[in-house]
């Protein structure tokens, strides 16, 4: 007896994974064969059987869904190269879920990026293939944390990152990015900002401004493991190497790194820089997205992975699109007011590289 279709929202009728089949055929070799030569650097050949099928399912039925997927710096390789239509950091996918003209939007990556693609996007499908890819930083504080802040520094703006619920974005007056922090507090043009939730990532923002910063003690759970000890270990073992820091690591990390920036600044610095050989202080999937694309410079991978970016996997992101699940939605009215805060965000230094 043939598996039940599976309706969704949009009136599309999808069969479930025991209809697709998922075999390694000639057809799916020659059909992936343009995506492997991407990631044969970093996929073992004998592992590519595996891949291959879920790689070509899934971007068979984006296309006669219409669907547009969406990929951050940390997804893996197979999600980022293979699957993938836009890809960028945290602001230059809040910029494409802003442009996109589709339809139905998968968010490969965690769920505060979900929702802000829904926030831009209300009339459209946004999905994430995993409800429980979460972030440290996202939960460490609350819409009610923020009227309590508000309440204690009357008048003082709110600068949240964009790693946070709608409802905390709800509470600000403008959203930023590590890529754009600096210039989204410059441009309030105050002297005294409130600055949320990563404490590191104010820390380092306070260094680049003249704008007193109070922050809060929220941190990434990637990044505050990396310690300065071990950015001096990988400078005796690999000497030369070039240190590249994401600000939301402790201020000690940032102290022995050559460079401090966000994940697109260290993108940026790699192709215009062109060193011999790099290492990334930041989550570990992102050094294979970017040896990919720049083979002249040798990376050495600290693999500290984020456990919720992981979550996202090729099963997972075929099945969203065959059960259009699952569906990220936010209350109107508190979207509405967070929608503000993310544009506000989207319209500093717009059209600047992040």
């Amino acid at each position: 007896m043939p598996t039940p279709a599976v309706a969704s929202s949009t009136g599309f009728t999808a069969n479930t994974l025991t209809d697709i089949d998922l075999s390694f055929s000639p057809a799916v070799a020659l059909e992936t064969a343009p995506i492997y030569d991407k990631l044969r650097t970093v996929v073992p050949a004998v592992e590519w059987p595996t891949l291959a099928p879920t790689i070509a399912a899934i971007n068979r039925l984006k296309k006669q869904l219409g669907a547009v997927i969406l990929a951050h710096n940390y997804m893996p390789p197979t999600i980022f190269h293979g699957v993938a239509d836009l890809r960028g950091d945290s602001l230059a996918l809040a910029r494409m879920a802003a442009d996109t003209e589709a339809q139905i939007i998968v968010m490969c990556g965690v769920h505060f990026m979900a929702e802000t693609a829904k926030i831009i996007n209300m009339g459209k499908t946004v999905l994430i293939p995993d409800p429980l890819a979460g972030c440290s930083l996202a939960e460490s504080i609350t819409g009610a944390d923020v009227r309590l802040l508000r309440e204690r520094y009357p008048g003082v703006p709110v600068v949240t990152y964009v790693n946070t619920s709608a409802d905390v974005k709800a509470e600000s007056d403008v959203c930023c990015t590590s890529a754009n922090a600096v210039e989204v507090v410059e441009s309030l043009g105050v002297d005294r900002v409130i600055f949320l939730p990563d404490e590191f990532l104010g820390q380092w923002v306070a260094t680049q401004t003249k704008v007193e910063l109070i922050l809060w003690k929220g941190h990434c759970m990637v990044h505050e493991l990396f310690t300065p000890q071990e950015l001096r270990d990988l400078r005796a073992v690999h000497p030369g190497i070039q240190i590249l820091a994401h600000p939301e690591c402790p201020p000690e990390v940032l102290a022995e790194a050559d460079y401090v920036g966000s994940t697109s600044g260290m993108i940026k610095f790699v192709d215009d820089e062109r060193p011999a050989r790099v290492v990334l202080i930041t989550e570990c999937s992102m050094s294979d997205n970017v040896a990919i694309s720049s083979p002249q410079t040798e990376f050495v991978r600290p693999c500290n992975l984020c456990p919720h970016m992981q979550r996202i996997t090729l099963p997972k992101i075929l099945r969203s699109l065959q059960t259009m699940t699952h569906e990220v939605l936010v209350d109107p009215a508190v979207a509405d007011r967070a929608r503000l805060a993310v544009e506000r965000m989207l319209a500093v230094g717009r059209g600047a590289k992040g």
